[in-house]
């Protein structure tokens, strides 16, 4: 997939395409199925498909204290974006300058001049332009005057409710993997550096990588089944994750996450592994003794093994863009 930085400025993107617009954050099976309906439509067209994306995300600009904590990096959400099968995603820079825009002339300068778009689709709730006043019907009426079709892109529900970036959000920061990977249509996941820790792990039996996380938003503290990446093996692992404090231990101690591998101990200091998120197992607790959080330690990592003596690390919902 060709990545545009640029679409206003010096980057030559595409011409005549099929596009749609968004954050896209998490690019979850909503996300997915407009994306695949533009590449449907540019191939019937026999043209390409284009998604234009926004960063930094504008409430980030626009209201810093109400901006929500992102599913994805901006290198995430492209590469999830190429599996839908789009050709060219454009990263439009969230400036003051384009915040000012209003509708209509992001339409005719961008939309029209810069991109000449033949159909485009946008989710039924997404706003763009000064004021957040455009929308779907702006971009109808305005198509019809200079030669486009828009559409609203199908709304995707699941349970009754619709498929949203704000409701995966909530299931991960809850914790709830299962309802977060229905919504993604693939496991939760995030990426990060393996740092030097203080080997706590090692001393109580169970040594683990300590992850510096490079995604904005965490599952909650508590302990997790997950499978860990290490690029320099080309394979995966099973694991025994905790995101906590590690209060039995440490008072006063900062957010880390560590993950234990099941029979895994080569060093991979400095490697960056990507942790995918299956099912928490239960929160994190104080515990009266160090020697009675070794023996609840012991029954985690006996749970997940049962967890994946039926469950085939292969066989789950992965994604390695």
């Amino acid at each position: 997939m060709e990545i545009l930085r640029d679409p206003i400025g010096n980057d030559d993107p595409p011409q005549g395409s099929v596009i749609s617009i968004g954050n896209f954050d998490g690019v979850h099976i909503g996300h997915q199925a407009v994306l695949r309906h533009v590449v449907e439509r540019a191939d019937a067209l026999g043209t390409s498909a284009l998604a234009m994306t926004f960063d930094p995300h504008p409430v980030k600009l626009l209201r810093p204290s109400e901006a929500p904590r992102l599913l994805t990096t901006l290198e995430q959400r492209l590469a999830l974006i190429a599996l839908t099968g789009i050709g060219s995603t454009l990263v439009l820079p969230f400036t003051h300058r384009v915040a000012r825009m209003t509708a209509s002339d992001f339409v005719r300068g961008v939309l029209v001049e810069r991109l000449a778009v033949r159909e485009i689709y946008i989710g039924a709730n997404f706003r763009f332009g000064a004021d957040r006043s455009g929308e779907v019907e702006l971009l109808k009426s305005m198509g019809e005057e200079l030669g486009f079709r828009a559409a609203a892109a199908p709304i995707v529900t699941m349970k009754g409710a619709v498929v949203s970036s704000s409701r995966v959000r909530a299931a991960v920061a809850a914790g709830r993997m299962e309802e977060a990977g229905e919504l993604l249509g693939r496991a939760v996941f995030i990426d990060g550096c393996v740092l030097e820790g203080k080997r706590l792990g090692r001393t109580l039996g169970f040594p683990t990588l300590n992850i510096e996380v490079e995604n904005e938003l965490e599952p909650s503290h508590g302990v997790y089944i997950t499978v860990v990446h290490i690029p320099s093996f080309g394979r995966s692992f099973p694991a025994v994750t905790n995101i906590g404090v590690r209060p039995t231990v440490y008072q006063n101690s900062l957010t880390t996450v560590e993950s234990h591998l099941l029979d895994f101990t080569a060093d991979v200091y400095r490697e960056r592994v990507r942790i995918f998120f299956l099912r928490k197992l239960r929160e994190e607790h104080t515990f009266p003794s160090t020697l009675e959080l070794i023996a609840q330690i012991r029954r985690d990592v006996e749970e997940a093994r049962g967890f994946f003596s039926e469950h085939l690390v292969e066989d789950l919902s992965l994604i390695l863009p």
